[in-house]
């Protein structure tokens, strides 16, 4: 786990110490996938590293009374279609009963391409898989944790709101048994002057409780910089094995410099 920790900084401290280049291209905007559950099927910029940072605290769930956690995943289009992202939760600390735990989270891996970009009349459609590389102790929320994961992306604006719906396959494990879990997720947001204000629902089943949950989430996002935007927010689970409150803040920021030249 330390050996992976360290290559995954490596490689960040690698991507900060090329972007201190002075670069000439102008700076695009971030896309933020935080902190909705869905995830845009449109890509970053190519060629400039995103970070998505941020705290969750949750409380109430089949695993745990209360849990803080710290997230990042690190995202570079490579090509115009093709992007790479770093999934970690470097910190997790957990509750239940009197019982204290600390842990690092799990830490996942994933490509997501472009199948068919999207203009006024169609939406943009991508696939993505992501692997687990490391397998945490820490408990998990209502949605569980996956060995890997497939999922059909898609994005579009109409009528001057925007929606991001995901279609999720994930292969679970317990005790060396697999099981199937099928997950949809559906976000829509609409600009209020200068703010961005999302609401969702989400449903995951739950393979092994032979239950599902379902949430509905609200956030509202604020863009600092086009590269920096900041957000904040809160989810409500609405069956009796989903997670009942999670609350979270971060940002998404682009990196100013682009890492090659065109």
């Amino acid at each position: 786990m330390k050996a992976k920790i360290l290559s995954c900084s490596g490689l960040l401290v690698f991507a900060l110490c090329v972007t201190a280049q002075t670069v000439p291209d102008p700076i695009p905007e971030a896309n933020p996938a935080r902190p909705t559950v869905s995830t845009p099927a449109t890509l970053t910029p190519v060629g400039f590293v995103q970070f998505e940072s941020g705290s969750l605290g949750a409380t109430k769930s089949p695993e745990f009374d209360t849990r803080i956690g710290i997230n990042q995943v690190t995202k570079l289009t490579v090509l115009p279609r093709l992007e790479f992202f770093v999934q970690t939760e470097p910190y997790i600390r957990s509750t239940l009963g009197q019982d204290k735990e600390v842990h690092p989270g799990e830490v996942f891996v994933g490509a997501q391409a472009v199948l068919m970009p999207g203009d006024d009349a169609r939406p943009t459609v991508s696939v993505s898989y992501i692997r687990r590389l490391y397998e945490s102790p820490a408990p998990e929320l209502d949605l569980g944790t996956f060995r890997e994961s497939g999922a059909i992306l898609m994005s579009q604006d109409v009528w001057g709101f925007h929606y991001d719906c995901n279609l999720i396959l994930t292969e679970q494990t317990q005790s060396g048994v697999r099981r199937a879990q099928f997950n949809q997720t559906l976000s829509i947001s609409h600009p209020l002057k200068k703010f961005t204000l999302s609401g969702e629902l989400w449903h995951f089943t739950q393979p092994f409780m032979r239950a599902y949950a379902i949430g509905n989430l609200w956030a509202i996002s604020y863009p600092v910089r086009k590269n920096l935007v900041v957000d904040a927010g809160f989810d409500h689970g609405l069956t009796t094995t989903s997670t009942r409150w999670e609350e979270f803040i971060g940002f998404t920021y682009l990196l100013p410099h682009r890492l090659w030249s065109k």
